[in-house]
C-alpha cells in the first residue's frame, strides 16, 4: 500500500513534529518506496533522479532509528562533493531536530582540527566526502565501531570523480553487519559491482515514472551566436521576468564574464565556480537560499547541492558538454511539486551535443523564437520594479524550523567537567520548561552550546541569569550563530 501522508510512518512523534513544521506532507514516489524498506533495515540499491526528494528518503529512517543515547556515530552518508555533504548535514539537522540528531559533516578545504573537534562531541550521523572521511578513519578520529547505517548518495557521480578506491577503502572498514543504501541516477556498471561485491540481497528500487527528468518542467532551446548571447540573456530575463534564476556556464570565464554584465546592469546577482575558495561558495549558496540576490550564475559545481525549492527558471548560458549535466541543471527547477522553465541556448555548433541532451532525456527540445523588442519594452517597468524588491523565500526550510530555537552560549565546559546531562538537570527544573524543550548540546573544552526549542530560548535565558550549573556559575548568552 502506497503511504499518501508522512504520518502513516511508524516513526517517532519528534520525526513526526519536524516533518510538520518542515511542511513535508505527500511522500514523493522515492520516499513512498525507500522509507518502509528503509525501516525493515533492507539493502537498497536505488536509481532515482536528482529533486526526486531522495535525501529524505534515506534522512528520515536513519534519523528515526539512530539511538539518541549513543555517543559514536551511528550513519556515515557519502557524497561526491563537498556542498553536498553540507546540503545533506542541513536536511537531516532539521529533520532530527526534535530527536536532538547531531550530524557532522567532514570535507577538504576545511581545517582538520574544527572537524576533529565536533566528531569528539556525541555524534549521532556523519556525512562526508570519501577523501576527509578516509582521512578521519587513518587518523583515528572516526569511530566506526558502531556504524549501522551506510549510505552511498550519487553513486555515479562518486565513480565520475574517480572515488570508488577511497570508497572501497571505507566500506572495508566498516562493521559487516551494517545496512548499505546506495543512491545514484544512473546506475553503470561500476555501481552495479560495487552493490554486488559488499551488499547483502540488495532490493532495487527504480523510479523512473518522470522519465529522466521532471515533468513539471517545461524546456526549450533558443538558437544563438556567441557574441548574441548576453543581449538574449538580458531579454529574456526581462520578459521572463523571474522569482529566482540560475544561469549555467560551462566555463569559469563565462561565469565571470555573465556576471559582470548582469552586475553592472544592476541586476541582483552572485557568482559561483571552483576558482572561489570553499568559504565564498558555502556563503553565495546560503546568501540565495536565504533570497539576497535573484540571479546565480555557476558553473555545474553548483548543479548538485542546491536544494531551493522556488528556482523558478534555469538557463543554460552553455550547453553542457555532458548530457547527464543537463539533468542536473535542469532539475534545480521544478522541483518539490513546482513548476519551472528550463532555456538552453545553443550556437550553430552545438547541434551535436543538443542531439545527445535529446537521446538521453528522450524528447526533441522545442526550439522557441528569441522575445520581440516590443515585447522586451512591455515587460520593462515590471522587471526593474521586482529588480529593486527583495526576493521572498517561502519555503527555506532550516529558517521554518529554527524560527522557535534559540541557540544558548555557556562559559564553560568539559576542563570545568561539565556534562549534557548537567544542563538538562538545570534548565529542565525551570517553571514552563521541560527536557522535551532542550535541544542539541554541544559540550567544548572552554564552552558549551545549548539549543533551547519551541519558543522558551528568552525564558531560559532569563532563568539562568546569575544561576549556578552543576555548582559552577557560568555566564549564558544569547550564541551569535
Amino acid at each position: 500500500m502506497t503511504k499518501t501522508s508522512f504520518t502513516d510512518y511508524p516513526v517517532s512523534p519528534e520525526i513526526k513534529k519536524a516533518l510538520a513544521v518542515l511542511k513535508y506532507e505527500t511522500p514523493t514516489e522515492v520516499q513512498s518506496k525507500v522509507i518502509p524498506a528503509a525501516i525493515e533495515n533492507q539493502d537498497l540499491v536505488v536509481k532515482a533522479q536528482t529533486g526526486s526528494g531522495k535525501t529524505a528518503a534515506f534522512g528520515i529512517p536513519v534519523s528515526d532509528m539512530v539511538e539518541w543515547e549513543e555517543k559514536k556515530p551511528q550513519a556515515l552518508i557519502l557524497t561526491p562533493t563537498r556542498e553536498l555533504a553540507v546540503q545533506v548535514r542541513e536536511d537531516i539537522t532539521n529533520i532530527g531536530r526534535f530527536k536532538r540528531i547531531k550530524a557532522v559533516a567532514v570535507y577538504g578545504k576545511e581545517p582538520f582540527s574544527k572537524q576533529k573537534e565536533e566528531l569528539k562531541q556525541k555524534t549521532h550521523i556523519v556525512v562526508g566526502t570519501p577523501g576527509r572521511v578516509m582521512d578521519h578513519i587513518e587518523r583515528g578520529t572516526l569511530e566506526l565501531d558502531q556504524i549501522k547505517y551506510l549510505i552511498i548518495d550519487e553513486a555515479d557521480e562518486m565513480l565520475n570523480r574517480g572515488f570508488i578506491d577511497e570508497v572501497e577503502a571505507i566500506i572495508n572498514e566498516l562493521p559487516s553487519d551494517r545496512v548499505t543504501m546506495v543512491f545514484s541516477a544512473t546506475l553503470p556498471k561500476d555501481v552495479e559491482n560495487l552493490c554486488h561485491k559488499y551488499m547483502k540481497n540488495p532490493t532495487q528500487i527504480e523510479i523512473e515514472a518522470t522519465g529522466v527528468t521532471a515533468d513539471t518542467i517545461e524546456h526549450s532551446l533558443m538558437e544563438v551566436k556567441e557574441d548574441e548571447k548576453i543581449s538574449l540573456l538580458k531579454d529574456i530575463t526581462v520578459v521572463e521576468n523571474p522569482d529566482s534564476c540560475m544561469i549555467f556556464c560551462r566555463t569559469k570565464e563565462n561565469v565571470d564574464l555573465v556576471y559582470n554584465e548582469l552586475n553592472k546592469a544592476g541586476y541582483p546577482c552572485e557568482r559561483l565556480h571552483g576558482g572561489l575558495e570553499q568559504e565564498d561558495r558555502f556563503s553565495v549558496m546560503e546568501g540565495f537560499k536565504l533570497g539576497k540576490f535573484r540571479y546565480l550564475v555557476a558553473t555545474d559545481v553548483a548543479a548538485r547541492g542546491i536544494d531551493i525549492d522556488n528556482v523558478t527558471l534555469v538557463i543554460n548560458y552553455d550547453v553542457p558538454m555532458e548530457k547527464e549535466s543537463y539533468v542536473h541543471r535542469t532539475g534545480r527547477t521544478g522541483r518539490a511539486g513546482k513548476t519551472g522553465r528550463a532555456v538552453t541556448f545553443a550556437t550553430p555548433y552545438e547541434g551535436k551535443f543538443v542531439k545527445a541532451i535529446e537521446r538521453y532525456v528522450d524528447f526533441e527540445l522545442p526550439v522557441v523564437e528569441a522575445p520581440k523588442q516590443q515585447e522586451v519594452t512591455r515587460n520593462k517597468a515590471a522587471f526593474e520594479e521586482k529588480l529593486s524588491s527583495k526576493r521572498v523565500v517561502r519555503n527555506n526550510k532550516t529558517a521554518r524550523i529554527n524560527q522557535d530555537i534559540m541557540k544558548l552560549h555557556f562559559t564553560g565546559g568539559k576542563k570545568k567537567k561539565i556534562r549534557a546531562v548537567d544542563f538538562v538537570g538545570t534548565i529542565a527544573k525551570i517553571p514552563g520548561v521541560t527536557a522535551e524543550d532542550i535541544g542539541i548540546i554541544s559540550i567544548h573544552d572552554q564552552m558549551s552550546y545549548v539549543d533551547i526549542l519551541n519558543g522558551k530560548g528568552s525564558l531560559v535565558l532569563q532563568a539562568l541569569d546569575g544561576a549556578t550549573i552543576k555548582g559552577k556559575k557560568l555566564k549564558v548568552s544569547k550564541a551569535i550563530k
